[in-house]
């Protein structure tokens, strides 16, 4: 296994405009190739836009959503790998089975293959339906990736069985920060009066950005995903105005001890890129740790308590 170069992109998605979107990441694409970057990861649902389609009919969300592989995104995404000969990852509204609607993610490779993930943990509308599958795979470099998208990370359950499927790299596209909630530990809104005047008063919403509503509430439990699970991670993010929310970005990519490689807190669209060293794995704490796990222990973990909650309902009563 050979390192892997891999880049994190955060970048304000426009709500509805798939060729917008497209554009910006035609841009990553193309510097990420100039870099001799193997794979780029786009934060969620960067090509349809996100918060959104909260408020969306049914009509609406349909007009919105596609079929994964078959559809335009999927394949424009497609040519995009094959264009600039590296492995992308970005989110969509997925039209699904029976008038349901999926938050998935593709990750496309040059030589045209296509993966796909359900989120595990979805609350964005009523129509859209939790995936019931891990995605972890393995690449033409040797790596073998996970996918596991924003809510769904927060699970701690959700890293380790992709840890115990073998996963190198986790994969952590996300819509995140910023967020409306009722409690008083927990992120809280930007104004939107700071983000429009970051030109004229950057360190305000750098402040912002680096604090608790961004990399501050990160700091407390990204790391530990990659480090209890002995996994790199790339975590992409929106950034600015995603509806009435503002994103804060942070992309970062982590090592397998939970140490940032690279970062941003940049207040606008940007590109972070780590060569990450497979040496760093095989004595990983959290793979020692992993490999003396008691899994007759474990029984309860499986077994639901009455507590358990859809996340629709847990998200929208923040």
């Amino acid at each position: 296994m050979e390192k892997l170069r891999t880049a994190a992109v955060q970048f304000e998605s426009v709500q509805a405009d798939k060729d917008a979107n497209f554009r910006i990441m035609a841009h990553f694409a193309a510097a990420g190739q100039a870099q001799g970057v193997q794979l780029i990861v786009f934060p969620e649902a960067c090509i349809t836009g996100y918060w959104f389609v909260r408020n969306l009919s049914a009509a609406q969300l349909e007009a919105l959503a596609e079929p994964i592989p078959d559809g335009p995104s999927t394949q424009r995404l497609l040519r995009l790998a094959r264009q600039h000969q590296v492995m992308l990852g970005a989110g969509l509204f997925e039209t699904g089975d029976n008038g349901a609607f999926h938050n998935s993610y593709v990750v496309v490779t040059p030589e045209g293959v296509v993966h796909r993930h359900r989120k595990l943990h979805a609350f964005e509308h009523a129509r859209v339906v939790s995936g019931s599958e891990y995605t972890v795979f393995d690449t033409g470099y040797g790596w073998r990736l996970a996918v596991l998208i924003c809510y769904d990370c927060n699970i701690t359950e959700n890293s380790r069985m992709v840890a115990l499927q073998g996963a190198d790299l986790l994969l952590a596209p996300h819509q995140t920060g910023g967020c409306r909630t009722r409690n008083p530990h927990l992120m809280g809104l930007i104004e939107r009066q700071v983000w429009d005047q970051r030109r004229d008063d950057p360190q305000t919403i750098e402040n912002e950005l680096r604090g608790e509503k961004g990399r501050g509430w990160l700091m407390r439990w990204l790391p530990s995903r990659a480090h209890d699970n002995g996994l790199f991670l790339a975590f992409a993010n929106g950034v600015g105005v995603d509806d009435d929310e503002i994103r804060t970005g942070n992309a970062m990519i982590l090592d397998p001890y939970g140490r940032v490689l690279t970062e941003t807190w940049r207040a606008g669209d940007e590109m972070v890129v780590a060569d990450l060293d497979p040496a760093l794995l095989e004595h990983a704490t959290g793979r020692e740790w992993i490999q003396a796990r008691r899994p007759q222990l474990y029984g309860p973990l499986a077994v639901p308590t009455g507590r358990e909650r859809d996340a629709h309902q847990l998200k929208f009563e923040e």
